[in-house]
């Protein structure tokens, strides 16, 4: 896969659309008020500035090389291949893992020594003594920024239990300052906060399949093309084209 495809952009055009990866981390999913982890992007931020957001960001070039201890469930790999370069889901794990673990401080992986040269972005990451895991990654959601913004992004939407984070789950010492104000937010209270269309869309979705700790087969695509806007389903067949 070429550094083009990973990226879905290059050097000199900023407005192209990227590739990224974002994470609903759930927390409590079986109690009667669920928690979602979300944060404040900056007010000066060029993409959604003062929106509460989850944790995510787009896929950089040495995102494909880093190693899996474990990969993505067989089903997510499938749906994250329909319409896009078939071997781009290791990236875009790989990157869901990275921005949880920069943007939080939270740590999705399982014990292990890495064998290459650890690549500058994961030195603590490696320094904890853990691998990247993929294993509780669950792809549920892709949408396609609208022509026009200042920012353009092939948004890839994985749920993950917050079980399967390693570490104290109240510990954001150790994120950027990417987000502010990071908190589990109840589901009976977060649309009082100041949330982007698509992440009201996304929150729809994973409500709906709160309970459901299987990945779904069938996967809404929510994709905003020059001339039309379209809500489709990645399941296993081919997808029909814009007209």
């Amino acid at each position: 896969m070429s550094s083009a495809e990973v990226q879905g952009v290059t050097s000199q055009d900023k407005t192209a659309i990227r590739n990224a990866a974002t994470v609903i981390a759930v927390r409590d999913r079986m109690a009667d008020d669920p928690q979602v982890l979300m944060g404040q992007r900056g007010a000066k931020a060029a993409f959604m500035p003062n929106k509460f957001v989850f944790p995510g960001g787009a896929v950089d070039l040495a995102d494909s090389s880093v190693p899996l201890a474990d990969p993505l469930p067989a089903v997510c790999r499938d749906r994250l291949s329909e319409q896009a370069p078939h071997d781009l889901h290791h990236a875009l794990a790989i990157a869901a893992i990275r921005e949880l673990w920069e943007e939080t401080g939270l740590l999705l992986g399982t014990p292990g020594d890495w064998s290459d040269p650890v690549p500058e972005d994961w030195q603590a990451f490696a320094q904890s003594g853990h691998l990247p895991s993929a294993r509780a990654l669950q792809f549920v959601f892709r949408a396609l920024t609208p022509p026009g913004r200042p920012r353009r992004f092939d948004a890839r939407f994985f749920l993950i239990d917050a079980d399967a984070i390693v570490g104290d789950l109240d510990d954001f010492s150790q994120a950027s300052d990417e987000l502010s104000h990071l908190q589990w937010i109840p589901l009976s209270e977060v649309r009082t906060f100041d949330l982007p269309f698509i992440t009201e869309v996304v929150l729809a979705e994973v409500t709906g399949r709160i309970r459901d700790t299987n990945p779904p087969d069938s996967v809404p695509y929510f994709r905003n093309d020059d001339e039309t806007s379209l809500f489709l389903r990645l399941k296993g067949y081919p997808m029909p084209e814009s007209s």
